[in-house]
């Protein structure tokens, strides 16, 4: 994987952070969005982990480059960040990040939002991504939300609302009491018929068409969620 951040202090620490997980190598590091880019590009890595505030290009510009909408093969990108501000969350989603955690997140929550990044997946502090998605669903959409291209079934309606809260597929199934194969299977139909290319443009869509609304009281901290 791939580290940006323009504290070297800071991408020493993740980098010691990752390289202590199984499985995890940080293959490259880079102290500014334009050389993240120029390194992901030739490196190609699984994962890249970009910090938010950087020079010359910053971290959301960067992940839109690498993964946004026009980019025909996408890398998975993770944005972690210290300021916890609604616009910076919804531009990295929007800019195609798989991932949004903050830097206390803690060594296990990282690992772990790495992980599923690498698998297709994605990993969002479930309290940040309530609050803030739902806030710019409120305050609507700058165009009308796209419609699916066919109705979604009830089940998928049930799995819609289970992503956008935040929920792993391994959680889905025990939730709705189906396999983890189904979860899967509904999850990739609920892409093909919103255009979405992953879990987080799936959670857009349910809060920017008010599926999805917010859970009362006031969110509570980071915590553990399963990888997968």
């Amino acid at each position: 994987m791939l580290v940006a951040d323009d504290q070297e202090i800071v991408r020493t620490g993740l980098r010691m952070i990752l390289d202590a997980q199984p499985g995890i190598e940080v293959v490259g590091e880079a102290a500014d969005g334009r050389r993240a880019v120029e390194l992901a590009h030739r490196l190609r890595p699984d994962v890249c982990l970009f910090d938010i505030r950087m020079p010359g290009l910053d971290g959301i510009e960067a992940t839109r480059r690498l993964a946004g909408p026009a980019v025909a093969n996408p890398l998975a990108v993770v944005v972690i960040t210290t300021f916890d501000l609604d616009e910076y969350v919804y531009a990295a989603l929007r800019a195609g990040a798989r991932g949004f955690l903050l830097k206390d997140a803690g060594p296990e929550l990282l690992a772990q939002a790495m992980r599923a990044a690498a698998g297709g997946d994605a990993l969002i502090a479930p309290a940040v991504t309530a609050r803030l998605l739902s806030a710019f669903a409120d305050a609507g959409p700058a165009m009308p939300p796209r419609q699916p291209v066919e109705p979604l079934t009830d089940r998928e309606e049930e799995v819609l609302a289970a992503v956008a809260r935040g929920r792993t597929n391994n959680e889905i199934a025990a939730d709705l009491y189906i396999t983890l194969s189904t979860v899967k299977t509904h999850v990739a139909s609920l892409m093909a018929k919103l255009g979405a290319r992953n879990r987080v443009e799936i959670a857009i869509w349910s809060y920017e068409t008010g599926r999805a609304r917010p859970r009362s009281g006031r969110p509570g901290p980071l915590h553990r969620r399963d990888g997968r």
